[in-house]
């Protein structure tokens, strides 16, 4: 059996109490991704995709899921994704960064697709600062690691910018923005799995050609 190409999808979702307004299309939203991952999977069969959830407050940071099999995820609901407290961004990329990174370097055939998703900036975090993630993420673009940062209510680009990603969405809190983003999401994981296929550059804009 021919070895499978392993794509590492790890979501950093923000849980701060300012998310509560959006919780419902968040919890919907996610579990589309779950589902867009799985048809990804069942149409890029030479292709082994892997979920990891890590969701973050004032609270602490939780692993929801960790390096999962697709077929194996279930959904989240209200229970386990309730939003709370402030925002230690920094932290929590640090946190998955961590402890994804040693898993990822022991294969040799694999991509890592990072998604960032917050409505606010950093502002409670007590272990890493952003110059540290900044490096990080300098160094892991290097390795097959490709980041995305998804945005509302601050200056998406230029916070991106400073962290070292310019791959950027920003998008407004109302059901059809949230869901206009959504879509624009699941065809980009759509485009990522494709370029790895036909082995092009996943460095680049991701969402560059996608609906507007």
């Amino acid at each position: 059996m021919t070895k499978k190409h392993k794509v590492y999808n790890l979501i950093i979702l923000d849980e701060s109490g300012s998310m509560g307004s959006i919780k419902d299309m968040i919890i919907d939203g996610f579990n589309e991704i779950v589902q867009t991952v799985k048809g990804i999977a069942k149409e890029y069969q030479d292709q082994e995709h892997i979920i990891s959830l890590v969701t973050f407050n004032g609270i602490g940071i939780k692993e929801l899921h960790f390096n999962e099999s697709v077929e194996k995820l279930s959904l989240i609901d209200k229970d386990k994704y309730q939003p709370n407290a402030s925002t230690p961004l920094y932290d929590a990329i640090g946190f998955s960064f961590n402890k994804l990174r040693p898993i990822v370097e022991k294969q040799e055939d694999y991509n890592v697709l990072v998604t960032i998703l917050t409505d606010g900036l950093e502002n409670a975090s007590k272990e890493h600062s952003g110059q540290e993630m900044k490096q990080m993420i300098d160094e892991l673009k290097q390795k097959n690691w490709s980041f995305t940062y998804i945005g509302a209510d601050h200056d998406v680009e230029s916070f991106a910018t400073s962290i070292s990603i310019n791959n950027t969405m920003t998008f407004t809190k109302s059901a059809p923005a949230m869901a206009k983003m959504f879509e624009k999401e699941k065809l980009m994981r759509g485009k990522y799995s494709k370029m790895i296929r036909s082995k092009e550059d996943t460095s680049g804009d991701l969402y560059a050609d996608n609906i507007e």
